[in-house]
C-alpha cells in the first residue's frame, strides 16, 4: 500500500490500484499520476469562459484537460472526463502529449490572440505534475498559465505550482460544510485553506453555482461574500473586496436532474447581495 498526499482524501492505494480520483495510482510502491500528458479536451477559448473577467479581458487562451476528479458533484457538466462511467476507458482512448507539445500549440495560436495555457475541464490538480512541468515551459516561452480548479487539494500542490501560475478560477461551490460533505463528498475547509493561500500568490477569481434549495439563501451568500472580503495578500493587506465572484445559474444534468434551472431573478438577486461586500460580481449562464 502507498498513501497519496495530493488531496484531503489521503487515499491508501494498493499495488497497481488507483485512487478515488481515478487519475493517480500505485506503481512499484509509489504514487504516480496515471493521467500525465493524457489530454481529453483541447480548445482555444475566450478567457471569459474560464471564467476570468479581470485578467487579460478580450484575449483567448489554449485550454487543455485530462481526466479524473476528487469530487463527486452530481451535476457535473464534464462527467465523461471527471467521474462518469466513461472515465476508466480514457487511458486507452488518449495518446500522450508532452509539455513541449502543449507549448508548441500555444505559440502556434498566439497570432489568434492566445496568451497562454489554461488547465481546465476536469480537476487539473489531481495530475498537478503535468501542470507544473508544462506551466514552467509556458512561462519560459513568455506566456501565462491559468488553472481552473475546485480547490480541494493539499497546500503543497499550490506551493509547487505557485511560481508558474498567473491566475486561477476556483469553484467555491457553497459556504456550507454540510453541502460539501453530503452533496459533493468533499470538504469545505480544504477549499477555504486553498483559496486563502492562492490569493497571496496569483490573480484569483471565484465561482459559485447556485443550486435551488441547496445554496441559494441570502444568509449563505452574505456569509460567503463577507468571508471573501476578509481575505488578505501576502503582505497582510486587505484585498478581498477586489476579488471577482461569478454567481452562476444551475441547469439540471448528469445525476441531478430533479427540479428546475435556477431562476434568473434569483441569480441576479444573489449577485446584488454579494455586491454589499464585493466590488466585482458577475452573473453567469443567464
Amino acid at each position: 500500500m502507498a498513501q497519496c498526499d495530493v488531496c484531503f482524501r489521503h487515499c491508501e492505494i494498493k499495488e497497481n490500484g488507483i485512487g478515488f480520483c481515478r487519475a493517480r495510482g500505485n506503481i512499484d510502491g509509489k504514487i504516480k499520476p496515471l493521467n500525465y500528458g493524457r489530454i481529453t479536451s483541447f480548445a482555444l477559448d475566450p478567457i471569459e469562459k474560464k471564467p476570468l473577467r479581470n485578467f487579460y479581458p478580450g484575449s483567448r487562451i489554449l485550454s487543455v484537460g485530462s481526466y479524473g476528479c476528487n469530487l463527486r458533484c452530481p451535476f457535473c457538466q464534464n462527467n465523461e472526463i471527471s467521474w462518469g462511467d466513461e472515465v476508466d476507458s480514457w487511458p486507452e482512448k488518449t495518446r500522450v502529449i508532452t509539455p513541449e507539445d502543449i507549448v508548441e500549440e500555444a505559440l502556434y495560436y498566439k497570432n489568434r490572440g492566445n496568451i497562454g495555457v489554461a488547465y481546465t475541464y476536469n480537476e487539473p490538480l489531481v495530475g498537478y505534475e503535468f501542470v507544473r512541468d508544462t506551466a514552467k515551459l509556458v512561462h519560459d516561452a513568455g506566456m501565462v498559465n491559468v488553472v481552473v480548479t475546485a480547490g480541494g487539494v493539499s497546500l503543497h500542490v499550490l506551493e509547487e505550482l505557485s511560481p508558474y501560475i498567473d491566475a486561477m478560477n476556483i469553484d467555491i461551490k457553497a459556504f456550507s460544510e454540510s453541502y460539501y460533505k453530503d452533496f459533493l463528498k468533499s470538504e469545505l475547509q480544504t477549499v477555504i485553506a486553498f483559496i486563502t493561500a492562492a490569493v497571496k500568490v496569483c490573480h484569483v477569481e471565484l465561482t459559485t453555482l447556485i443550486v435551488p434549495g441547496k445554496n441559494d439563501s441570502d444568509e449563505e451568500m452574505r456569509a460567503l461574500s463577507s468571508w471573501i472580503s476578509s481575505l488578505t495578500d501576502s503582505c497582510g493587506n486587505s484585498v478581498g473586496n477586489e476579488i471577482p465572484l461569478h454567481v452562476s445559474r444551475f441547469f439540471p444534468t448528469f445525476r441531478y436532474t430533479e427540479g428546475e434551472p435556477t431562476e434568473v431573478s434569483s441569480v441576479y438577486h444573489l449577485a446584488e447581495v454579494a455586491r454589499e461586500k464585493l466590488k466585482h460580481v458577475y452573473t453567469g449562464n443567464c
